[in-house]
């Protein structure tokens, strides 16, 4: 038992749980059979029993169990649910759609009932039903109340409310204006320009994935891999000193862990060519310049003359295409940076300490 409680443990470690989560995601989605009713309560019963297992480790009970971890606990198990029900939806619907039936949403246009009194009735039953699982909670679970705040002291770790925990775990690979201002920020851009950017008419007011697939894998990517592991992590795996734990492990305050980080024109100047750094920032960062301008730049236009990336540029034009691609391409540069720290240490791909430009 401790032999895998130790190989769990060591698949845990972002390196390798993010290349799982990864290589897991596309395995999800290739699958058309695990989101059918046989495979949802199997992907359920296994999240369960893995779950209800792990609960006899001390150490994976006691954080689990946190008063303010038992929440995200719940959300883990509802998000997933709610993401097979959506695909399960969708895969259906293609079914019909491939049967030339129609939609589910369609058929169920004669069993529409009004508002009043059957909806209103409904929600009322269920704010009851909520009010009394709330209230009980509430007396079950005491609230996670400490001492009056002390600007002197800082608990270890420290760690935002869940909801950010996911850009404080990106602060570890990005500067902070870059997690914490222009990231998020993009995002909410991105956001409201989707309807702009996307002009399919398919899937409106019907669940499908057949018809949406780029769109559909491109949201689930970046909604569950880089925003909702992120949070996982930084919820159950992060303790002590930012260190990271597996989920049988003790949160000793004692851990250290070195790890000496380099930026790219470091490892090109003094490791690549054993010079010095030049003391100008532009020859000292034009390696990295010209990556990141190759990536921003050069890419989409590679992109946009072959394969998937053609169609794209053909039917969505020059203009949304190139927005469109570049918001893409600056989703992944995160899971890009990650890999970069995990296996070369590499902070910054561009470090202009001059002024305070670092990416």
């Amino acid at each position: 038992m401790d032999a895998l409680k130790g190989f769990i443990n060591f698949l845990a470690y972002p390196q390798w749980s993010f290349t799982l989560s990864l290589v897991g995601f596309a395995a999800i989605f290739w699958s058309k059979r695990l989101w059918s009713k046989t495979g949802g309560w199997l992907m359920l019963m296994a999240g369960t029993l893995f779950f209800g297992l792990s609960l006899l480790d001390p150490n994976f009970r006691k954080i689990v169990s946190k008063a303010d971890n038992v929440p995200i606990v719940m959300m883990v198990f509802i998000l997933g649910f709610f993401v097979w029900l959506s695909m399960n939806k969708a895969i259906n619907n293609d079914r019909r759609l491939d049967s030339g039936e129609p939609t589910f949403e369609k058929s169920e246009v004669e069993d529409k009932v009004f508002t009043w009194p059957d909806l209103v009735f409904s929600e009322f039953i269920c704010m009851v039903v909520l009010t009394v699982v709330l209230v009980v909670w509430s007396i079950a679970l005491q609230a996670p109340l400490e001492e009056p705040a002390n600007t002197s002291v800082a608990p270890n770790p420290s760690k935002a409310p869940w909801y950010f925990l996911g850009l404080q775990e990106m602060l570890v690979y990005f500067d902070p204006w870059m997690a914490g201002v222009v990231l998020p920020g993009l995002i909410v851009v991105g956001l409201m320009a989707l309807p702009y950017l996307d002009t399919n008419p398919k899937g409106n007011g019907y669940y499908t994935f057949k018809e949406r697939k780029a769109e559909i894998l491109a949201f689930m990517f970046g909604f569950l891999v880089l925003w909702t592991e992120l949070i996982v992590i930084g919820t159950f795996l992060r303790g002590p000193n930012w260190n990271f734990f597996g989920p049988y492990e003790f949160w000793d305050f004692n851990k250290i862990e070195p790890l000496v980080n380099v930026d790219l024109s470091e490892l090109i100047w003094i490791k690549l060519f054993g010079y010095g750094l030049p003391g100008h920032w532009l020859p000292r960062e034009i390696f990295g310049i010209l990556l990141l301008g190759g990536y921003f730049f050069a890419l989409p236009v590679l992109i946009a003359k072959r394969g998937i990336g053609k169609s794209w540029y053909e039917k969505m034009g020059p203009a949304r295409y190139y927005i469109g691609i570049s918001l893409m391409l600056t989703m992944m540069l995160l899971p890009l940076k990650m890999y970069c720290r995990w296996m070369f240490n590499l902070k910054y791909f561009v470090h202009i300490q001059e002024f305070f430009f670092n990416i």
